[in-house]
């Protein structure tokens, strides 16, 4: 499990792509495992509902299922960001960061030095 953590921070498991997309692989991943357990949870509390209170089978199971539909919204909300994230870590920004980064070593530091030192 740590080669793998490690590998994803390294950025060595997506090529080109590097860490950012590691990270949003994984936050992309949490969100439908997290969602997941909450409808497993919800459908584990309506089925409890009914078999103490039969009576009351229509208006748990319409709750159930708007509350199902919220789960899923922020779920398809995490998926959504996780995309547009996506758009920004591509090979291409990765270009560009490393230019940035040989730019900042090729001009030297930001602050000349002092005199007498």
């Amino acid at each position: 499990m740590m080669n793998l953590l490690t590998s994803l921070l390294e950025g060595s498991v997506f090529g080109d792509y590097g860490t950012g997309a590691g990270l949003i692989a994984v936050g992309a991943g949490l969100a439908a495992i997290g969602a997941g357990l909450g409808i497993g949870r919800l459908a584990d509390g309506a089925n409890q509902g009914i078999a103490r209170q039969p009576e009351a089978v229509g208006s748990i199971r319409g709750l159930s299922i708007i509350m199902a539909a919220f789960i899923e919204g922020v779920a398809l909300f995490a998926l959504v960001i996780a995309l547009l994230m996506s758009f920004n870590v591509g090979p291409k920004a990765v270009a560009d960061e490393q230019k940035a980064l040989e730019a900042s070593r090729v001009a030297g530091p930001a602050v000349p030095p002092t005199p007498g030192h």
